[in-house]
């Protein structure tokens, strides 16, 4: 749509009013309904929006360690600038319009602490090298028969899968909760988020989508915008989802693989691919995965950002623990999948479901195009077989608070993603841990209750 198209349609809704939302540090949407008549008057300005959006966590707890906003601050208001092409209907709010915003100061440059700013800067990067990123993320979760209310009288504990047992890519339990699924995939196709295979994943009640690759910023605004219509469209049918990277030690994690290739300026060649190569892999894709290997330990928890993260990526729970790369491998870090021109791609299977989308692109094209930029040359060989045993080239950070020490120390990350914001991130990121070191688990209680 244009943009009198869309101005049109907003002014002509029965509503009276626009959605408007912004992506806090971890991913989370933040926003608010304003009337159309507000909504008008800053379509060429900004409107005010509590900076404490980047001053607490995702409990809404303020976080004690930030420079970028506090009680030492006030709390003011920072600036909002919305993106009209990010434009959307919403289909279960009676076609509501809906728009995507960024933070800007007051001349309307990027905030440091804003992720969809940060992949604005990445992407530019890419496209003054002269290359057009495609990424896509496909994303695992858990659905419960649930809704807030029960699973806080619950404590969190023995809920109701939607569907009992593991029973992956099921036909049979695909028809069950029919109504459900068939919703996310019409309902979110609607929504500009469109999904090219949705099916039952191993696991009780795990559902796994594929959405349709696009540009990179377009791709990672499908992706944050997938988490939270699944989550509505959940509530719709008396279901809660849950994008947690590890629900259960006894079950599979869930993942958020990123995928992604570079093409040239038009968008016409895919330069990936390389025919003339045994692999059909290009000497470009080939840089591009030596500078994820060479980066991964310093970027994990832009890929990786929660404590639950580390649970996930334990060995023989298909998530990575090492740092390797392989052919159609689903055991190593990074899964090339070459074969033809126009499906060549990297596959980082380091991330998990838990991810800020802008965060987890913005990491694995900033680490393909270092090493693009530094000519690295992809001296490891493909690993074959068992990707859990390979520790020639290393392992992955094993926690949260080892991995923010090794991003917070470290000039590489720095060098691709600015000081402030890593001082900022990573500082989130210790928070997160603090949390959790002063919390008694139920680990904890069944461990040392009576025995001790």
């Amino acid at each position: 749509m244009t943009t009198e198209e869309i101005l049109a349609y907003v002014k002509q809704h029965p509503s009276g009013k626009v959605k408007v939302a912004v992506a806090d540090i971890d991913g989370v949407l933040r926003g608010k309904y304003i009337s159309i008549e507000k909504f008008l008057s800053i379509l060429d300005g900004r409107m005010g929006f509590c900076d404490v959006t980047f001053g607490w966590d995702m409990g809404d707890a303020a976080y004690d360690n930030v420079k970028f906003t506090g009680w030492h601050t006030g709390y003011p208001d920072a600036q909002v600038k919305l993106d009209l092409q990010s434009f959307r209907k919403i289909p279960w709010e009676n076609e509501l319009p809906f728009f995507l915003g960024d933070f800007v100061d007051e001349h309307d440059q990027a905030l440091y602490t804003c992720p969809r700013q940060l992949l604005h800067k990445i992407r530019a990067e890419a496209e003054e090298l002269g290359f057009k990123p495609y990424f896509s993320q496909e994303f695992e979760w858990f659905n419960f028969a649930e809704t807030p209310a029960s699973a806080h009288q619950k404590n969190f504990q023995h809920l109701e899968p939607l569907t009992p047992g593991m029973f992956g890519y099921s036909i049979l339990r695909g028809s069950l909760k029919n109504s459900y699924m068939s919703d996310l995939f019409e309902l979110l196709s609607k929504f500009g988020v469109p999904i090219e295979g949705l099916h039952t994943e191993t696991g009780p009640g795990v559902y796994e989508a594929a959405i349709k690759y696009a540009g990179v910023m377009e791709a990672a605004d499908q992706a944050v915008l997938f988490k939270t219509a699944v989550k509505e469209i959940a509530y719709q049918h008396g279901i809660m989802a849950t994008f947690m990277a590890k629900i259960n030690e006894n079950l599979p994690g869930c993942s958020g693989h990123v995928h992604q290739s570079l093409w040239d300026k038009e968008g016409k060649h895919n330069l990936f691919y390389e025919d003339k190569d045994i692999d059909k892999m290009s000497e470009l894709m080939k840089a591009y995965i030596a500078g994820q290997l060479y980066c991964l330990p310093y970027i994990l928890p832009m890929l990786a950002p929660t404590i639950n993260s580390y649970k996930r990526l334990v060995e023989g729970a298909w998530a990575p623990t090492t740092l390797t790369w392989g052919i159609d491998n689903r055991t190593v870090a990074l899964r090339a999948l070459p074969g033809h021109s126009k499906t060549t791609r990297l596959e980082t299977r380091v991330v998990g479901s838990d991810t800020n989308p802008y965060l987890a692109l913005s990491a694995c094209l900033a680490a393909g195009l270092y090493g693009i930029k530094n000519n690295l040359v992809l001296t490891k060989a493909a690993t074959e077989g068992n990707g859990y045993l390979d520790i020639s080239n290393g392992v992955l950070p094993g926690s949260l608070q080892e991995a923010t020490k090794k991003m917070k120390e470290s000039p590489l990350a720095v060098s691709l993603f600015g000081a402030e914001f890593v001082a900022h991130f990573t500082q989130t990121r210790a928070w997160e841990c603090k949390q959790y070191a002063k919390a008694v688990t139920d680990w904890e209680m069944k461990r040392y209750f009576e025995i001790i």
